[in-house]
């Protein structure tokens, strides 16, 4: 990996001749520079994505758990609901001669109610592990962009004597102000 990146120090020594040059910006560089820092990126990124996504593993993992704990609660308010049901049918064939559709109604509410709040934890579960999902690609996708700059900046920063440095910082001042009036 030294070699590489000493041969592209000695290769920015050499002075320009007519419009040719080397480009040493890190976003316009031809495929080798862009295959180092990515090379550098992963080697350097792989042991961050790897404990990140373990960490967004074992979180997502206890939000499961949490959910089927929440799930299993559910199950538990059904079948005591199911219970409560089989007392409203018992009382139901009492007094079936006197209130036969009000009877009818509170099972079907008290069925609704139920399917609803199974709905509603389900619907709850699959949010909550959305939100997790989403969240861990976030944090990967920041810190694997944190990580990149950091790579590209150490390369950069390596690959520069003073010289090249304000050298690129002139061309890029010059390209700047170039823009600036082409949008002016």
């Amino acid at each position: 990996m030294k070699n590489v990146i000493d041969s592209f120090v000695y290769l920015g020594h050499w002075p320009y001749a007519g419009s040719f040059g080397f480009n040493t910006d890190i976003l316009a560089t031809n495929p080798i520079n862009l295959s180092v820092v990515l090379g550098v990126l992963i080697y350097f990124g792989k042991g961050v994505l790897n404990d990140l996504l373990d960490n967004r593993k074992q979180r997502i993992l206890s939000t499961i758990r949490n959910s089927e704990e929440l799930r299993k609660g559910a199950v538990e308010q059904l079948e005591r609901a199911r219970t409560r049901l089989r007392k409203v049918e018992i009382e139901a064939d009492e007094y079936r001669m006197n209130g036969y559709s009000e009877i009818e109604r509170e099972k079907v509410n008290l069925i609704n109610a139920t399917s609803d709040s199974l709905e509603q934890l389900e619907n709850y579960k699959n949010e909550t592990l959305h939100f997790e999902q989403e969240k861990a690609i976030n944090q990967v996708r920041q810190r694997v962009f944190q990580q990149a700059l950091r790579g590209a900046l150490g390369t950069l920063n390596s690959c520069l004597n003073s010289e090249l440095h304000f050298r690129m910082i002139r061309a890029n001042i010059r390209i700047l102000g170039a823009m600036q009036k082409i949008t002016d």
